[in-house]
């Protein structure tokens, strides 16, 4: 991410596998991914290279491992906790508006159609977007 610019970084935990979302300020999405929650302890310091204006961090499944993991890697950056529930929901409209469907399957309903990514990075994204929404709204 470009250093000047205010991001936000998105973390879908799970068990076996945790999204990653880098978004701006604005709530534009720059990055998605999706990462084994094993290699997380190796990846992170990586990961957080740039440092984020906050990491927001969903409230499910292994959060507090989570937590746990980005808080040995760093102490200066604000670790947000947010509510996750219906992100995946959420997740699966947000990929189909930044990835509408071409060619004959435009012609089929969403509801009908699988997204052929993992989407916990969208789902990320999605709780960064809710706590952009919950700031710009107090």
């Amino acid at each position: 991410m470009p250093e000047n610019k205010v991001w936000y970084l998105g973390v879908d935990p799970g068990s076996a596998k945790t999204g990653f979302a880098w978004v701006e300020a604005d709530g534009r999405i720059k990055k998605v991914a999706v990462l084994a929650t094993e290699t997380l302890p190796e990846v992170l310091p990586q990961i957080l290279g740039s440092v984020p204006a906050a990491v927001i961090l969903g409230n499910g499944t292994n959060c507090d491992s989570i937590k746990k993991m980005l808080m040995e890697v760093t102490t200066v950056i604000k670790i947000l906790m947010i509510e996750e529930g219906y992100s995946t929901e959420e997740a699966r409209k947000l990929y189909w508006q930044e990835n509408p469907p071409q060619g004959w399957r435009r012609l089929l309903p969403l509801g009908l159609q699988v997204p052929p990514v993992n989407l916990d990075g969208y789902a990320a994204a999605v709780l960064v977007r809710r706590y952009l929404k919950k700031i710009n709204t107090v």
